[in-house]
């Protein structure tokens, strides 16, 4: 998503060309993209100059967004959801799991892609 974000002005990438700078192989990246298409993330172009882009600017995309299409539910989901887990009413651990994912929802709703580029691009 970064690699992509990266290149938002330039238009629709190829996948390959993002599997070799972020060295990832191209079977794992295709697989990466299909959960990202399916919420809207990013979008696929047909033809010879064809390739996936973000669906919506860098700043318009939140680390939030891409964990959610990715892990499909909250990151502590015994404490969101008394269906998870047969000790959610009597679990003294419950509500330290509740704040640690509202905590860590909260701060990955507040970086977008584009912040992620440009602390990339500052060494930090």
């Amino acid at each position: 998503m970064v690699e992509l974000a990266k290149r938002f002005d330039d238009g629709p990438v190829q996948l390959s060309v993002v599997a070799k700078v972020q060295d990832l192989p191209l079977k794992y990246l295709e697989q990466l993209v299909i959960p990202l298409k399916r919420v809207g993330l990013v979008k696929g172009v047909r033809g010879v100059k064809g390739g996936h882009m973000l669906a919506r600017p860098p700043g318009k995309i939140t680390v939030w967004d891409v964990v959610v299409a990715m892990e499909e539910g909250p990151v502590a989901p015994c404490a969101a959801d008394p269906a998870a887990c047969a000790r959610y009413f009597r679990c003294e651990t419950r509500g330290i799991w509740q704040r640690i994912d509202r905590m860590i929802s909260e701060e990955l709703k507040s970086i977008t892609l584009s912040r992620l580029v440009e602390d990339g691009t500052e060494g930090g």
